[in-house]
């Protein structure tokens, strides 16, 4: 059980998550998009999302700044929490422009939100879990694209649910976050998305 609760802390961690929620979209939106438009901005996002962010996290730890990928303590999140702010602005500024895939924009343009309060929080010697933050937001994301193009995903929203209780029972089990550090992150995942959904919704 301790690997099995291990392993999902790992498998969903945070930098997946904005890639799951672009794929999720190709695959649900209706509207047509040619194939090399969506494969050109998967790409560009797993670069900046996922591949740059894991050369920060060894280049912080080669420093000695950084001891794991989870940036356990509020002093390890600060630099990447503001580098990971710079790559959001590059994306909604050149990648998932307004005027080409709104929803997407505004998907983090919400990231982006949670992020900085992530951000504030940590400078505030507050260590929130950016595991609720990142989950939360994609389930809210896949709420309103739901209800966007009026189709039937509860299978999807079941197994999400399923997916936060087990991510915040295998942040508990590690003793990596509080009960309220895993309740506030969920609202700064949550909330923004929520709010920004009168924007495209």
């Amino acid at each position: 059980m301790n690997n099995i609760l291990k392993s999902i802390s790992f498998i969903f961690h945070p930098l997946i998550i904005p890639i799951l929620g672009v794929l999720f979209y190709f695959t649900k939106s209706p509207r047509y998009i040619p194939f090399q438009i969506i494969e050109a901005k998967l790409i560009s996002l797993f670069i900046l999302t996922f591949i740059l962010p894991i050369l920060l996290y060894f280049l912080l730890k080669t420093l000695g700044r950084a001891k794991s990928i989870y940036l356990e303590t509020t002093q390890e999140r600060i630099f990447p929490l503001i580098v990971n702010c710079m790559v959001i602005l590059l994306v909604i500024n050149r990648i998932l422009t307004a005027n080409q895939i709104l929803e997407l924009y505004y998907f983090f343009i919400g990231i982006l939100i949670s992020t900085l309060t992530c951000l504030f929080l940590a400078i505030l010697k507050f260590k929130v879990s950016m595991h609720m933050i990142s989950i939360a937001g994609l389930f809210m994301f896949f709420i309103a694209i739901s209800v966007h193009f009026s189709i039937n995903i509860n299978g999807t929203l079941a197994i999400m649910c399923i997916l936060t209780g087990a991510i915040a029972t295998s942040r508990l089990h590690l003793k990596a976050h509080s009960n309220i550090e895993l309740i506030i992150g969920f609202f700064v995942g949550f909330i923004p998305q929520l709010i920004l959904l009168k924007y495209w919704l």
